[in-house]
């Protein structure tokens, strides 16, 4: 089972697309996988014939678990003990013994990082000072899930998987991140302009987001620190400018990446765009779709949302969300004028940023927003 995410710590099988016994080449399509974010569809990673099947579809497994083999001609299947399929919680709660979890002093020779676990059961662990016997675990073979720490929620009856992690995950992050937040509005007549203009000039469906994801892309690369995140106590830095966007999809709210969005031309940026989105809504997201953002967008105003403060995705340090472009009344000239204006809020993850080093990516933001002309120059730079 892949780990396609910082805080993924199971998956489920939706299908096998390759059978057992057929041949496999690299890149081809083996399986799809349901994660918190999306179906995901996996390519092989290895050439011969997919053998030894363990996991049927609608299991839950738990990261890092064969699943199956792809083998030579002459190779035999491995034998393995123990059932990869993640338990289930029964609807009165966890009824079991407790997993043998020592304080970091009482410890014994086995309880180190070779204990088998989760990325996250270990990160938990980490963070509670505690160590991990060897075997004491309710996953395959001893490995110890989220739900063996003592912080772990309890899953709720009923709800669907995917729906369930998202839950447990915006819970985590949220009662684990300190969360602060800047806002400004910016005034958005040039920047209708130059949507219009756009669309006209290219008869491509330009939309207001593509503009953001542009916008944000330039202030990410002339302001670095914002491409930091917070990693098991170390501070560590995306390169590039991939942004994430949050996604409406039948699952539910689906982040997915798009990269190098200050470097893109407009064709390729529309294109990007709308093919990533397509694929969230169908349920159909790759895993380069969810490499890690340096910052993710979430676009509220086709809904008539003025302004909102959103919670920040694990592996990122900062999330812009945004809201309608709406007329109000503004300065001009030491007059009242109406204008249309935008709301942007910035959440930041404080372990990582402080307003003295946020504020400058806003401030970038908003005067490439109010004069999107400033951008020409920066395009020919790059």
């Amino acid at each position: 089972m892949p780990a396609l995410g910082l805080a993924q710590e199971t998956g489920r099988l939706l299908r096998w697309i390759k059978q057992e016994g057929e041949a496999v080449a690299v890149g081809e399509l083996l399986m799809e996988i349901e994660t918190d974010k999306s179906a995901v569809e996996i390519e092989a990673s290895a050439q011969g014939i997919l053998r030894g099947v363990r996991v049927q579809p609608g299991e839950d497994v738990v990261v890092g678990t064969v699943m199956a083999w792809i083998l030579g001609p002459d190779e035999e299947i491995p034998v393995l003990a123990a059932s990869p399929v993640a338990a289930s919680p029964p609807a009165g709660g966890i009824d079991r013994e407790p997993p043998a979890i020592l304080p970091a002093a009482a410890a014994g020779p086995q309880a180190d990082d070779r204990v088998a676990a989760s990325p996250l059961a270990r990160r938990l662990a980490r963070q509670q000072h505690l160590e991990l016997t060897s075997g004491g675990g309710s996953g395959p073979e001893g490995a110890y899930v989220a739900a063996d720490l003592p912080s772990a929620e309890a899953a709720p009856v009923g709800m669907a998987s995917a729906r369930r992690r998202t839950a447990l995950h915006t819970t985590r992050v949220w009662t684990t991140t300190p969360h602060f937040y800047l806002g400004r509005d910016a005034r958005a007549g040039r920047l209708r302009g130059w949507l219009t203009a756009l669309r006209q000039r290219s008869g491509q469906p330009v939309t207001y987001t593509d503009l953001l994801l542009r916008t944000v892309g330039v202030a990410l690369r002339q302001n670095p620190q914002m491409s930091d995140y917070w990693d098991e106590g170390e501070i560590r830095h995306h390169d590039g400018a991939r942004v994430g966007l949050a996604i409406a999809g039948p699952r539910g709210l689906l982040l997915a990446t798009i990269s190098e969005v200050d470097r893109l031309d407009l064709s390729e940026l529309v294109s990007a765009r709308r093919e990533v989105v397509a694929r969230a809504q169908a349920g159909k997201l790759t895993g380069s779709d969810l490499e890690g953002a340096s910052i993710t967008i979430s676009n509220l105003g086709m809904f008539g949302v003025d302004r909102f403060e959103a919670v920040l995705t694990e592996g990122q340090s900062s999330l812009l969300a945004v809201g309608r472009i709406r007329d109000e009344v503004v300065p001009v000239d030491g007059r009242p004028a109406v204008e249309p204006v935008m709301s942007l809020t910035l959440s930041c993850d404080h372990r990582v940023l402080d307003g003295a080093s946020a504020a400058p990516f806003l401030t970038t933001l908003v005067e490439y927003l109010e004069e999107p002309a400033l951008l020409l120059d920066v395009d020919h730079r790059t």
